[in-house]
């Protein structure tokens, strides 16, 4: 052996080494991860026990309460669902019911005229006042009348010269005949004179023709009233020349006593007009104000149109009233209800009693032994808060017209009061 030779150097001891930091350590309980599904499914059951807790407790209080009330809900308020239901009645009453037809009118002049000029001149004066209730032959204006005055004695002084040569004329030719008759005279010289007569004559009447055109010229300047009505408003003043072909007029006059009222009706209603008509009556008519409550006055039909108008279908007529109050004027808008006739000892109930359904219209009937029947009806027109029954309802019939909406077939019912048209809000003019 060498004794030269190294000795090995003892390794110092290992360094401990730090274990991965991702690695578990030796001995060291495993962690568990994370899993989703459990919490999910947790959740779930938890929703739903507090569902059912919620539904539990939100149903039970309200059976409880409706065994405790003796089962409200349907009749509300804790009300026993057999108590007598109080209603008000009124009894299905035969009478005389009127036919009505509803149309919209216009309010027209009886007569109306515009005044105007026949001739030119200035206006000398105005007799009349807006406004002023005018009677026929009453003078409106005058017009200057010197220039047709002047005219009128020209024709005269004409005809007057025409008459001395005529009775000149007349004269000579009574001389011919005699001489005509001895044959003194020639039958041309005659004949020659009796047409000079002739022609006088005619001259003359010429004359009177000028005479009575220039007469009519002057009392043209006094402007006349050709019908009694109400003046308008003054559309010339005094000093105004004036001619005539003017088109504006002096003033326009509106008879409106009597008055007429002009309004239509569908031609469907045309068939029963005119039977009316035909059979000889005569048809009464009302006026009513827009509210349809306050009537203006009655009146007659006196006209229907002879012809339907294609582009609305309807048919005008014409009817004519007294206007003793003058609560018509001409321009206004009015309903207007004919009177075509009445039908005698109709079934009638107050129109409050008639309920809609889906079966159609029907009315609860008060029975002997106090519950209702509920009766399905054939409604016809609707008058003052009447409507007439064509089916379905007897006269004494004793239907509600109060308390309907918490009955049904059968219900028990107690009579609380009566009552009748006046239940019913319908206006005093409704449309049939």
């Amino acid at each position: 052996m060498n004794p030269t030779s190294e000795k090995p150097i003892p390794s110092s001891p290992a360094a401990p080494t730090e274990p991965p930091r991702n690695r578990p350590l030796p001995n060291a309980p495993r962690r568990r991860g994370f899993r989703p599904g459990r919490w999910l499914l947790l959740i779930v059951i938890l929703a739903g026990a507090a569902f059912a807790w919620s539904k539990y407790h939100s149903s039970a209080p309200a059976s409880a309460s409706g065994h405790a009330h003796g089962g409200r809900g349907m009749h509300g308020g804790g009300e026993d669902p057999n108590a007598p239901v109080p209603v008000v009645v009124a009894n299905a009453e035969q009478r005389d019911f009127p036919i009505y037809l509803d149309g919209l009118g216009t309010v027209q002049a009886f007569n109306s005229v515009t005044v105007r000029p026949r001739v030119d001149g200035e206006i000398q004066k105005i007799f009349f006042q807006e406004g002023q209730d005018i009677k026929k032959g009453d003078q409106l204006a005058q017009i200057d009348p010197r220039p047709y005055q002047a005219q009128l004695d020209q024709a005269a002084a004409k005809k007057a010269q025409d008459e001395a040569q005529l009775a000149n004329a007349q004269a000579m030719l009574a001389r011919d005949d005699v001489l005509m008759k001895t044959k003194v005279l020639d039958q041309q010289t005659y004949d020659t004179q009796k047409y000079s007569v002739a022609q006088l004559t005619a001259l003359v009447a010429a004359d009177q023709a000028a005479i009575n055109n220039a007469q009519t010229q002057l009392d043209y300047t006094r402007m006349i009233s050709p019908i009694s009505g109400r003046a308008g408003i003054r559309q010339v003043d005094e000093g105004n020349l004036v001619h005539a072909n003017d088109t504006t007029g002096i003033v326009v006059i509106n008879e409106v006593q009597p008055i007429s009222v002009l309004f239509t009706l569908p031609q469907q209603q045309l068939a029963d007009v005119r039977k009316a008509m035909l059979g000889g009556q005569t048809l009464k008519v009302t006026a009513v104000d827009r509210n349809n409550l306050t009537p203006l006055g009655d009146g007659t039909l006196a006209v229907v149109d002879n012809q339907i108008d294609p582009t609305t279908a309807t048919v005008k007529l014409k009817a004519t009233f007294a206007n003793a109050d003058f609560h018509l004027w001409p321009g206004q808008f009015v309903n207007v209800r004919l009177l075509l006739e009445i039908r005698p000892k109709m079934v009638c109930v107050p129109s409050a009693a008639i309920q809609r359904g889906p079966n159609g219209p029907y009315v609860y009937i008060v029975q002997p032994n106090s519950t209702v029947a509920m009766t399905t009806v054939k409604p016809g027109p609707e008058e003052d808060g009447w409507t007439l029954i064509e089916d379905g309802v007897k006269a004494g019939d004793r239907v509600v017209v109060d308390g309907q909406y918490r009955l049904k077939p059968d219900s028990t019912v107690t009579i609380s009061g009566k009552g009748d048209a006046a239940a019913a809000p319908a206006s005093k003019h409704s449309r049939s």
